[in-house]
């Protein structure tokens, strides 16, 4: 959006000024496209967020912290706004869900409320009235301003005043999923998130040619909003675009799977995306009725993001969903990490994504749909991408594997009151002078301009001598038996006791019987010895939703390792022994 704008506050009032009566968001509240739906013009989203951030002023929490705990709706988009225009840092959280989550969830927020040193909590009547019903379970609470936010008259508007919004002050702190390591919050500011808007825009084509051309329809998004890919690029880049975005919750996704493309197919989206695993439900839930009754022919960027993307999906998502329309063009796989604001490279726009095989080691059979890496595009304009050996501090030749390094505006600060992991990771340096980069902590190589990513840093396995990606292990298991759950496996390695590194595969199954998983153990064995000559310690098998993950879905194989050597992961049949670090072998 063209406009000298400081901040999204600028661009808010902007589009309100401009546009009042264009629809801004549309919730779904019930996941049909057939069912109610709640709309929000972004005049009247100006008026909430003025409303909000006056109300906030007035409670002098001007330059604070606010935590926001939000089921899926339009509420949260307010309070984050209103937060915003208040000169307030917000800091999005995941609210409990369920009596089930309760305890996990409230350690979660216990762990927000104090590392934010947040002065304010803010939410729906429902979520704040559960969690003090837990008041003694969350003292935290004691000492912040609980306010529930659709109780905020509109006219408290009337209170609001602009905040001077400095460039490089921070907007928000985004708190990482912890895939690796404790979530840490990222400090992302005004200028990181103006840049990224602009990155984004650039590398998925919107325009405001685009925007008019699509009839405003930009996006259609179940993403979590909580969580930097359903927050910056559905939410904040359509406000950036002056579109309109139609969101649902996360949950009626996966009950049924099936409602995101008839969303897409309904309103006629440019741009609509998730992890890869979205793609594969919705090539489980692919039947003859579906494809008949929808049209994808105007999705233009499918976007695959936020976990490992797996050529076989795009190729069999492509090709079954040629007939309601899709164009195999319209994948759209792209990197990018919350230090970094989001987006670092994806696409382009137009073309087919390309596939390479691992440097260094033959491609399992079967071409891209045998697990050729997926080109992650070219990095966005105004950011520099390097493939670096960190110990020798060079940048690697091309088509060379190394950690993935980052500079630009997008790249942020830090982390919140984390001096040391910003040292670690902030402001590294190559020995030919180049310096500012952001160490990602994965892996990966440029081939013609372009990335590809092949894992992750801290979870690789060096065994023997020889490195193995995690995520190639997994998706061998997923195909060794029916009964294993997909994206639902872990491999890590432990040690043997003698110094050595044996690897160990977690796994969960549906099946309870000892000749079965015996079955499934022998099946897992033979699979990684023959695809990666590799001799397992020992085959884990778990029941369903017990595998570690963070709360955006990824497996957390640190925290899996940890269960596995402390005897405590929800095993089938015989419970598993603590096993240590020279534990069984199977």
């Amino acid at each position: 959006m063209a406009g000298p704008f400081r901040s999204m506050v600028d661009v808010l009032l902007a589009q309100a000024s401009a546009q009042p009566d264009r629809v801004a968001f549309r919730f779904l509240t019930d996941g049909d496209c057939d069912g109610g739906a709640e709309e929000w013009t972004y005049g009247r989203l100006a008026r909430r967020s003025r409303a909000i951030g006056g109300h906030l002023q007035e409670r002098g929490l001007a330059g604070s912290r606010a935590v926001l705990l939000y089921p899926p709706g339009l509420e949260f988009i307010a309070a984050y706004l209103g937060c915003l225009s208040a000169g307030i840092v917000a800091v999005p959280g995941l609210p409990p869900q369920g009596r089930s989550q309760s305890r996990r969830a409230l350690g979660r927020i216990r762990r927000l409320i104090a590392d934010a040193d947040a002065k304010a909590v803010l939410g729906t009547g429902q979520i704040l009235s559960a969690l003090e019903a837990m008041a003694d379970q969350l003292p935290e609470l004691d000492t912040a301003f609980r306010i529930a936010t659709e109780d905020i008259p509109d006219e408290a508007e009337a209170s609001w005043r602009e905040s001077d919004i400095a460039p490089d002050s921070v907007a928000f702190l985004q708190y990482t999923s912890g895939s690796t390591s404790a979530p840490r919050g990222v400090m992302v500011t005004h200028r990181n998130l103006m840049d990224n808007q602009r990155v984004l825009s650039r590398g998925m084509g919107h325009t405001p040619e685009t925007v008019e051309e699509w009839g405003g329809e930009l996006y259609v998004s179940w993403l979590p909003v909580y969580h930097d890919l359903g927050l910056i690029a559905p939410v904040l880049n359509n406000l950036y675009m002056g579109g309109t975005s139609t969101l649902f919750s996360p949950l009626h996704f996966l009950q049924q799977p099936e409602r995101w493309l008839t969303a897409v197919s309904r309103y006629r989206a440019h741009t609509s995306g998730g992890p890869n695993f979205a793609y594969e439900l919705c090539l489980r839930d692919a039947t003859p009725e579906l494809l008949d009754r929808l049209d994808l022919s105007r999705w233009r960027v499918a976007l695959n993001a936020a976990e490992p993307i797996r050529a076989a999906t795009l190729g069999r998502f492509a090709d079954t969903f040629a007939a309601a329309g899709f164009r195999r063009e319209a994948l759209h796989p792209g990197y990018g990490l919350a230090e970094a604001t989001l987006m670092v490279s994806g696409g382009p726009v137009g073309r087919e994504p390309r596939t390479a095989g691992r440097p260094g080691s033959e491609a399992r059979s079967g071409g891209a749909a045998g697990g050729d890496l997926v080109s992650c595009g070219p990095p966005g304009a105004g950011l520099t991408v390097v493939i670096a050996d960190g110990e020798r501090q060079q940048e690697c030749p091309e088509g060379e594997i190394g950690e993935i390094w980052v500079a630009g505006e997008s790249v942020t600060g830090g982390y919140w009151r984390n001096a040391r992991a910003t040292r670690e990771v902030f402001g590294a340096c190559l020995k030919d002078g180049r310096d500012g980069f952001l160490r990602t902590g994965d892996l990966g190589f440029m081939r013609d301009g372009e990335l590809y990513v092949t894992g992750r840093l801290k979870d690789l396995l060096v065994i023997d001598g020889r490195n193995h990606y995690p995520q190639d292990l997994e998706l061998s298991v997923e195909t060794a038996h029916p009964a294993i759950r997909p994206g639902c496996i872990a491999a890590f390695s432990v040690e043997d006791g003698t110094g050595g590194e044996h690897p160990v595969v977690v796994a969960e199954t549906t099946e309870t019987t000892g000749s079965r998983c015996a079955e499934i153990e022998a099946a897992v064995r033979g699979v990684i010895g023959e695809a990666h000559g590799l001799s397992l310690r020992q085959t884990v098998l778990i029941r369903p939703g017990t595998i570690p993950k963070t709360s955006s879905g990824k497996i957390q194989r640190k925290v899996c390792r940890t269960a596995y050597l402390d005897g405590t992961l929800d095993t089938v049949g015989e419970p598993l022994p603590a096993a240590g670090p020279a534990g069984p072998m199977s």
